[in-house]
């Protein structure tokens, strides 16, 4: 499900950086600022779950355990 969200009173010059980055990925604003959006969400999720990871465990993880890990974590938050 998604929703509407409208930010009001943003300076000129930040719709036009806005504008122009998207521009330059050859994106719509609406889909530029989407996908920022959807990466500060997956940033934050992945520094909660390596945050709830200290003290747990100790330096042992292979790489597929903390794939696993980062994985099993994005899974509980959707």
């Amino acid at each position: 499900m998604s929703v509407a969200i409208q930010i009001k009173d943003v300076p000129e010059e930040v719709r036009d950086a806005i504008a122009a980055r998207a521009a330059a990925r050859g994106q719509s604003t609406q889909v530029y600022l989407r996908a920022l959006l959807e990466r500060e969400l997956r940033s934050e999720r992945n520094r909660h779950l390596l945050e709830s990871m200290v003290g747990h465990r100790g330096l042992d993880l292979d790489a597929d355990e903390v794939v696993a890990e980062i994985r099993d974590g994005r899974e509980d938050d959707e």
